[in-house]
């Protein structure tokens, strides 16, 4: 199986420390940092919960480096204070566009260039712009999309499309006027997700970091489609990976093995 993810991507810094008093300054913690983990993050997360369930994949991104710096307490788990730096980067190359056509990606992978799936990865930093996403969905097959942005016209051409609660309300109105309802996938947290009017439950498990849950659904979502053919299979194949990477510390991703012995 071949995989383009294309969008925008970051590096996701984790910073650990204790906060064991107050500052005499001003009523805030004082948090004094132990440890710090470093991973890819946004476009760049999809694509490695996209390799680690054992498909082929390639990434188009931005080069400049966006960050995500997390300071998270580590008696608590929890995060206390984000900080994000260079938060914008370049638009997509026009000719990077006119590469992907038709599921035809010479450039980027050896040999055999169809690929069989295009996940657009969009955190609405820069990178791609609404008329960007509706070239790649209307020129090329199994499109999955998961963008920050208010939906448009091109969902008309993308086959599916990733979104959480409070986006899908946000773009109620224009969702019920153009009857998409199939192309949706909506994730509702630990309530799992509904497509076209049926809900999928999720097991209850104990939640650690739901950093990147999002990215791995995604990937579960690609790879249970490809296999099946089956959006329902595929949904319930996502949750599974989803279920297995919250019970992770940090940003992670879920590897096949790990669905097959369970």
């Amino acid at each position: 199986m071949r995989v383009l993810v294309v969008g925008d991507s970051c590096e996701d810094v984790f910073v650990y420390g204790d906060i064991e008093r107050i500052s005499p300054e001003a009523p805030i913690p004082v948090f004094v940092p132990s440890h710090i983990e470093k991973n890819n993050g946004m476009a760049k997360n999809v694509s490695h919960n996209v390799e680690a369930l054992e498909m082929d994949i390639t990434t188009i991104t931005n080069k400049n480096g966006i960050v995500k710096r997390r300071y998270v307490d580590n008696r608590s788990g929890q995060m206390v204070l984000r900080v994000d730096e260079h938060d914008y980067c370049e638009r997509i190359d026009k000719k990077v566009l006119e590469d992907i056509r038709n599921n035809k990606c010479k450039p980027y992978f050896s040999g055999e260039t169809k690929v069989d799936a295009i996940i657009i990865s969009d955190y609405c930093k820069g990178f791609l712009e609404e008329d960007d996403i509706q070239f790649i969905c209307e020129n090329n097959d199994n499109v999955f999309v998961d963008t920050k942005k208010k939906l448009g016209r091109w969902i008309e051409f993308a086959d599916f499309i990733k979104i959480n609660e409070l986006e899908y309300k946000k773009n109620h109105d224009i969702l019920s006027e153009k009857g998409f309802q199939y192309k949706l996938v909506v994730t509702l947290g630990g309530k799992g997700c509904r497509w076209n009017g049926k809900d999928f439950t999720v097991e209850e498990v104990p939640v650690k970091d739901v950093s990147g849950a999002g990215d791995t659904f995604l990937a579960g979502l690609v790879r249970g489609y490809l296999d099946t053919q089956n959006i329902e299979k595929a949904i319930n194949f996502a949750q599974k990976c989803t279920t297995i990477v919250v019970q992770k510390h940090g940003v992670a991703a879920v590897e096949l093995k790990e669905l097959q012995s369970g």
